[in-house]
């Protein structure tokens, strides 16, 4: 079984799907329904920058989603390879389980990028700048970075925000616990702490102002059943019901993104090969959860051609 799995912010980068739309119409069109959807020419800002503008939350969040949706509609549009009839599962990593939705066909494109729109605007928001941060645990499991994260918060928060594999966990609350975390590293038997360069800290319950906003908005949202299941970040379980999963798309905004439980639960229902939209930051994670599972990431049209020949 196949598991298409969706990468989420920090995957951004200058260039991406310019290569894509030059070559496929299909392509093409999904950049230009999401630069109508949020009445800006994002694909520009993708494909000439400045970095600075397209790391912006507001930016990358519906920018990835608009890579890998338009990846994947070439995928289905151009070799004839639909997700519905490939995937056995989906799943994606924070802001890219809106991009698996939209590829199981619960949201649409035009709603999915304004919810991620408004979703990047919330967390930017909830928190002043400068009063939050987020770290990488290097060589950190989740049992270290929770004894660390519970030792340097001393009043302040500081959770666990992502566990994505056996040796990064990354941490998400104010700053000077934060800080203090990164210098308490080595003490907690851990390699290292790096802060992270996002501008708010994401993941964590600071984050509760912005759960807020997405929980009106996703109230309002049109939704469908997913056409395959999704695994979703702060269950790590399968969800098939499209109430359940709107529910879980708000705790999400405060929650942990629980990447390496979501793997293994793929793995225990039966994904063999994990199928990266998109991207190339969620394969390798995959491949140091589980050394055995087969991964393969489509990012260029001679991906998508090999996949679909069943070359990759």
């Amino acid at each position: 079984m196949n598991a298409f799995i969706f990468p989420g912010q920090g995957s951004q980068k200058v260039g991406m799907g310019k290569d894509l739309a030059e070559s496929s119409k299909h392509a093409q069109e999904v950049f230009d329904e999401v630069d109508d959807a949020l009445n800006q020419k994002l694909s520009r800002v993708m494909w000439e920058g400045p970095e600075s503008e397209l790391t912006l939350t507001s930016n990358a969040q519906p920018a990835i989603m608009a890579n890998s949706i338009a990846t994947l509609r070439v995928l289905e549009k151009e070799f004839g390879t639909t997700l519905a009839d490939n995937a056995g599962c989906v799943a994606g990593h924070s802001l890219g389980e809106y991009s698996a939705l939209c590829g199981a066909s619960m949201f649409g494109l035009v709603q999915t990028a304004k919810l991620l729109r408004l979703r990047g605007i919330a967390m930017q928001d909830a928190v002043p700048i400068g009063l939050g941060a987020m770290a990488a645990l290097l060589g950190a499991d989740i049992e270290k970075a929770s004894a660390l994260a519970e030792a340097a918060a001393q009043g302040q928060v500081c959770e666990v925000a992502n566990d994505n594999d056996p040796t990064q966990v990354v941490i998400s609350g104010h700053m000077e616990a934060i800080d203090r975390a990164i210098e308490m590293a080595k003490e907690h038997g851990i390699k290292r702490g790096i802060k992270l360069p996002v501008s708010a800290p994401f993941h964590c319950s600071l984050m509760q102002p912005a759960a807020l906003r997405m929980r009106h908005a996703l109230g309002d949202a049109e939704a469908a059943a997913p056409s395959v299941p999704l695994f979703a970040n702060v269950t790590a379980a399968k969800v098939t019901d499209k109430d359940d999963e709107l529910d879980l798309l708000v705790d999400q905004i405060i929650g942990r993104v629980r990447w390496r439980e979501s793997v293994l639960a793929m793995r225990e229902a039966g994904a063999e090969r994990f199928v990266e939209i998109g991207g190339k930051v969620l394969s390798p994670m995959v491949g140091r959860i589980d050394g055995e599972a087969q991964t393969v990431s489509l990012v260029t049209m001679e991906d998508l051609e090999n996949f679909a020949k069943g070359n990759a």
